[in-house]
């Protein structure tokens, strides 16, 4: 399997831009999703369900939230034959845009007491369409990173791409909460649309750095020798389905975990707890900026001693510390909470931040989109997409108390541990074509 090398300042320059991009476009995601994310817990629920009580409007506004993730395989399986097949670079162009149209669409909606039944269809539409771009969008992201860096770099390059969700995290927040102190009452009528049409500033950004991207030197190489796989999804299924099983494993664990810090603790933190939401924003503002920080640190430590023991050390983070975390919620103090989300989004960086150069070293160059979108895909599915719509049937379900959410999350750090065992203890025999792996070692 070829490797790249960078012997020049201009390959260095390509590198970097390849990563920037990538990260840029995982931003423009996570800010949609962000967003769309705290919409669901503040403003959905008697927005476009305003007819049913309020405990049922939030599972339905969540309800909504899981949507978009179970699209994301859909999203992988399409973007993944494009990507595998003609190009990388263009498939990544073009869910971007489609994402990016599918948000700016979502502030122009009117609620479901001016245009009845027809409005959360409408809301449900745009999300199901906007998982579908989203699910080619990161492991085509991650995978761009990552093959245009040189080998001993792949976890400090392939990092750039994951650091794109923290960043949409921190300005998505910032915009939330800025559009909340402009706009005080009116948020919850209109005031929450500004986020969602400020997205087509970032689209443009987005849309002028990916066009400058060079394709993949990794994947040109395939395909000059014309031996891209004739039906990716059936080659990665046939001979590499096990891994992408756990390629799922390993990022439910973090995406349930992330997304109950992200999404659902707005909605605990003020329906629960009775606490003012900007505690809640705070927190996840000042844990952004902390697990910015985190994901490059650990992404580098992955180069220099593999990707399995930081990526484990952050699984038994996973394991460990739903309960401590929601313990520390019931302070209702807003810097104990606060500490308690940050310390959550720097633990959860040990298994992040190595994950994307973990799941590229995982599959073959010729179905390594479809394999990394599936896998990515899956994992968000299972994992983020369900953790806010699960974790409020479970606190409705238990009358309030944290221990139940607390216990979800922690067995769902023990499918990402348990993934990272299977892989660690899985051989990987020279004749099945795979890169050299950091994590299989």
């Amino acid at each position: 399997m070829a490797t790249t090398q960078i012997p020049n300042s201009t390959q260095t320059s390509r590198v970097r831009r390849a990563a920037l991009a990538s990260s840029i476009g995982t931003a423009i995601e996570a800010y949609d999703f962000q967003i769309y994310g705290v919409a669901s817990a503040l403003v959905f629920s008697h927005y476009f369900f305003s007819d049913v009580p309020d405990s049922l409007g939030s599972i339905l506004a969540f309800g909504t939230l899981a949507v978009g993730f179970f699209a994301r395989p859909l999203g992988a399986i399409i973007f993944g034959h494009f990507g595998d097949r003609l190009s990388r670079r263009t498939a990544l162009v073009v869910t971007l845009l489609g994402a990016g149209a599918c948000t700016v669409l979502m502030g122009l909606l009117p609620g479901q007491s001016t245009a009845g039944l027809a409005a959360p269809i409408l809301l449900v539409t745009l999300r199901l369409l906007q998982g579908i771009f989203h699910g080619g969008e990161q492991g085509g992201a991650v995978l761009m990173a990552v093959e245009h860096a040189p080998a001993n770099r792949r976890g400090w390059y392939g990092s750039w791409a994951f650091l794109g969700n923290p960043g949409g995290t921190l300005l998505a927040s910032s915009i939330i909460s800025l559009t909340t102190a402009a706009t005080g009452g009116n948020f919850l009528t209109w005031g929450w649309r500004i986020p969602f049409l400020l997205s087509i500033a970032l689209l443009a950004v987005g849309f002028y750095i990916r066009r400058r991207v060079d394709e993949s030197p990794v994947f040109a190489e395939v395909k000059n020798a014309r031996s891209q796989a004739k039906a990716p999804l059936i080659d990665v299924l046939r001979n590499n389905w096990r891994t992408v099983l756990a390629a799922t494993g390993v990022n439910i664990g973090f995406n349930a975990f992330i997304w109950v810090l992200i999404s659902y603790s707005l909605a605990y933190g003020t329906k629960v707890l009775g606490v003012d939401k900007q505690f809640m924003l705070n927190g996840n503002l000042l844990g952004s900026v902390a697990m910015m920080v985190a994901i490059l640190w650990f992404a580098r430590l992955s180069d220099r001693v593999g990707r399995l023991p930081v990526m484990l050390g952050g699984a038994m983070f996973a394991c460990l510390y739903a309960f401590p975390m929601f313990a520390l919620f019931e302070s209702r103090s807003a810097v104990v909470i606060a500490l308690a989300m940050v310390g959550g989004f720097i633990g959860l960086s040990a298994l992040f931040g190595p994950m994307a150069a973990a799941l590229v070293e995982m599959f073959p160059t010729r179905v390594a989109y479809s394999g990394v979108s599936l896998g990515y895909s899956f994992g968000a599915v299972f994992g983020g997409g369900l953790a806010p719509f699960v974790a409020s049937i479970i606190t409705s379900a238990v009358g309030g108390a944290y221990w139940g959410v607390a216990t979800y999350l922690s067995c769902m750090g023990l499918v990402s541990l348990g993934s990272l065992i299977y892989l660690a203890r899985r051989q990987a025999p020279a004749s099945s074509g795979r890169r050299h792996s950091p994590l299989l070692d």
